[in-house]
């Protein structure tokens, strides 16, 4: 039985390894700077940045998504998904489809105008799961950044 919660303190460190397993997945675990101290800060400290939800299987943390408030000029709210990871050894189980479900319905229940996130190209099994729900998937945007 799979429980979908909202995040705690305490489940900030097995999120970050997690999040660490994902870095591993996707051949970039040297790009992880982030630490569970800033984690807590960002996520639980006095002006949060970010939620976590929680995938709890007998008292083990087997998957997490966070997701933030995100402002278009054109749409208003939204809500922005960084992260869904599910515990390597536990995928293909229905956790992350019931951990997308519930950011969707978290973005339902803020009045948000879209949920969107992003999808690395090569990532087929994570297309394929996003396919079933119908979302657009955008050629028209590049994706930029500034390293800091």
């Amino acid at each position: 039985m799979v429980t979908i919660r909202k995040g705690t303190p305490a489940d900030v460190a097995p999120a970050f390894r997690l999040i660490k397993e994902l870095a591993e997945y996707e051949k970039a675990p040297e790009q992880v700077i982030n630490t569970v101290e800033q984690m807590l800060k960002d996520g639980f400290g006095e002006k949060p940045i970010f939620d976590l939800l929680v995938a709890e299987t007998e008292n083990n943390i087997a998957g997490i998504a966070i997701y933030f408030i995100k402002y278009s000029t054109w749409k208003g709210k939204c809500l922005y998904l960084d992260d869904i990871v599910v515990q390597e050894s536990l995928r293909g189980k229905g956790i992350g489809q019931k951990l997308f479900d519930a950011v969707a319905a978290e973005a339902k229940l803020l009045n948000c105008q879209q949920l969107q996130w992003q999808v690395l190209n090569w990532n087929e099994p994570a297309i394929n799961f996003y396919k079933k729900y119908n979302t657009v998937f955008d050629d028209d945007w590049i994706n930029c950044k500034i390293i800091l």
